[in-house]
């Protein structure tokens, strides 16, 4: 499934509430350093020439959005057609957005969707701080998992690195996760396994991000052998982190 606007919703999240997206990757192709094999966007596909939307035309598009709003959105959502902190100038995209959100809709947050995998580039976390959520990915505390499951572009990126990464924000920033279970090329995917939650709640304890957002997977999927975790899983990997003091939202 993929997003043909830079402007898309707005939409029910289930765990942002009424959001607005904003998609800065090309409307006809997936742009991304994961390649999920739970994404709902499908799978990355060669793009030799991709076409990024520009800042203004970012900027255009949602402010004629928000002035047709009959309804306010909750959040203005960075999400879309892959990584947005990609783009070139995301950084002023947000310094934009927050000034439209001031003007129309001052009760809204501004959000972005991340993989972390940019956060290298000053301008990058420069622009993730302007933001008032920054919701960064990471869906396995062991390299081999991660690998399985989001197929990072660089072979070489550990979790080791995107913990690193995430020190930047000094803890305000929402963790994400998706536990799974399934095959993928022949191997056997679980992110709930007893070895694989103790090593994410230590990582958890480690890293101590401001809030926590965990979910199951809900559309289809690019690989059709993955299922669902169930709720009494999810709500046990919860109750854990709530017991060392953490705030945790579940979507089953």
């Amino acid at each position: 499934m993929l997003f043909p606007t830079i402007i898309y919703g707005p939409v029910h999240s289930r765990r942002l509430g009424l959001s607005l997206g904003i998609n800065l990757m090309p409307t006809a192709a997936k742009l991304c350093t994961f390649n999920c094999i739970y994404c709902e966007c499908g799978w990355n596909r060669p793009v030799d020439h991709p076409v990024l939307p520009t800042r203004g035309e970012v900027k255009e598009a949602l402010e004629k959005a928000l002035a047709g709003q009959t309804e306010m959105p909750d959040v203005l959502t960075f999400s879309g057609n892959g990584e947005p902190t990609l783009h070139p100038d995301f950084e002023g995209i947000i310094q934009d957005t927050c000034l439209l959100r001031d003007r129309y809709c001052p009760d809204a947050k501004v959000s972005v969707l991340s993989n972390s995998t940019q956060l290298y580039r000053p301008d990058v976390v420069r622009g993730l701080k302007a933001a008032d959520n920054r919701i960064l990915k990471l869906d396995s505390a062991i390299d081999s998992t991660m690998h399985l499951i989001d197929q990072p572009v660089n072979k070489e990126l550990t979790v080791a690195q995107l913990k690193e990464y995430f020190r930047a924000f000094d803890h305000d920033f929402t963790l994400q996760t998706c536990f799974l279970q399934g095959i993928f090329n022949g191997q056997t995917v679980d992110n709930t396994t007893p070895e694989e939650t103790k090593a994410w709640l230590r990582l958890v304890e480690d890293i101590a991000p401001k809030n926590i957002m965990i979910y199951v997977i809900d559309r289809q999927t690019p690989c059709r052998t993955l299922q669902k975790t169930d709720p009494a899983t999810m709500n046990h990997i919860a109750e854990a982190v709530r017991s060392m003091g953490f705030s945790i939202s579940v979507s089953c």
